[in-house]
């Protein structure tokens, strides 16, 4: 049964390199004492909303306080179904908000959403966000995309590679606030000593691969692993909001803790080719005096010879 102080996690949010605020939004509730750990276990939420101007942002907020709200209130002790309540009562409550708003904004958010307790772990998932688990190496995603290019993919429509650069990769098939009831998926998996749990949104996953992903957690602590991400998936564009979290199970040994470095092709540099490398090339009239030059030193060497073989002579 997992104990207070045995799991580590750090969740980490950026706003990116291209979007004027964060839509995106990260959530911890962690037991302090041995009864909140009983009562509610270790629970880690991230919600990337949609909407535009601040709407995106007011939805991830607003949807993951109620979820956690209801999440606490719940008394059902089937884990899986008190979390899949909680995010559909989360639902009702922002659509009513943007009902009780009036002014015709579109709120909704994706939420997955990772509740630890007794070495088990119980994930909801609702959108494009996503749950990875991670063990001696392994990486592998836990939830299902609820995307239009999953589902293409899926119907084998088009490839994975052409998912990841398709024009509607960003549209999501579910999400809480868009519809009476949302596709809530639910999750369950059993977790061992050293084991990882990685929450992210699709601003990291869209500039990280799987493998890249892998090799990050792989050799770092959750703190420096999320910071590492970030920064690399903001090199790269930053095109969305960022953001990950990790949550490690017990004690993990680390051999390594260095920056992750991008495997870069070598290919043979492209020199500019300058006064001291271009090789010479004469002109004609160049070429027509050096000609003159050597017929006018050949027949001087014929005399000079001619008079050496004179005098000899005489």
């Amino acid at each position: 049964m997992a104990q207070l102080g045995q799991i580590k996690a750090c969740l980490r949010t950026d706003t990116g390199q291209v979007r004027g605020h964060n839509e995106d939004f990260i959530y911890s509730l962690e037991p302090q004492t041995p009864e909140e750990a009983e009562k509610n276990g270790w629970l880690y939420i991230i919600a990337d909303g949609v909407g535009g101007a601040d709407a995106g942002e007011v939805a991830s907020q607003y949807a993951t306080e109620r979820m956690v709200l209801h999440y606490q209130n719940n008394v059902n002790s089937d884990w899986g179904e008190r979390i899949v309540d909680a995010m559909q009562a989360a639902n009702t409550d922002l659509r009513k908000l943007v009902a009780d708003r009036n002014d015709n904004s579109r709120m909704a958010t994706t939420m997955v959403t990772a509740v630890i307790r007794d070495n088990h772990a119980y994930i909801g998932n609702v959108g494009d966000s996503r749950a990875y688990h991670w063990r001696h190496g392994r990486l592998q995603q836990i939830t299902k995309d609820q995307s239009l290019v999953a589902k293409l993919v899926e119907e084998g429509a088009i490839t994975q590679a052409e998912a990841d650069v398709h024009p509607r990769r960003n549209v999501i098939l579910y999400s809480l606030g868009s519809e009476n009831t949302p596709k809530i998926e639910l999750f369950e998996l059993d977790l061992a000593e050293g084991d990882l749990l990685l929450l992210c949104s699709d601003g990291l996953t869209r500039h990280l691969t799987d493998d890249e992903i892998n090799t990050i957690i792989s050799r770092a602590t959750p703190e420096f692993a999320t910071e590492q991400m970030i920064f690399l998936a903001n090199e790269r564009g930053g095109e969305d909001n960022i953001s990950a979290g990790i949550i490690q199970i017990g004690e993990r040994v680390i051999e390594e803790t260095r920056p992750f470095t991008p495997p870069i092709q070598e290919t043979a540099p492209f020199v500019i080719p300058t006064a001291a490398t271009q090789t010479a090339v004469p002109s004609s009239h160049d070429r027509a005096l050096l000609w003159l030059y050597t017929i006018a030193l050949t027949l001087l060497m014929a005399v000079l010879i001619f008079i050496v073989w004179f005098i000899l002579r005489v």
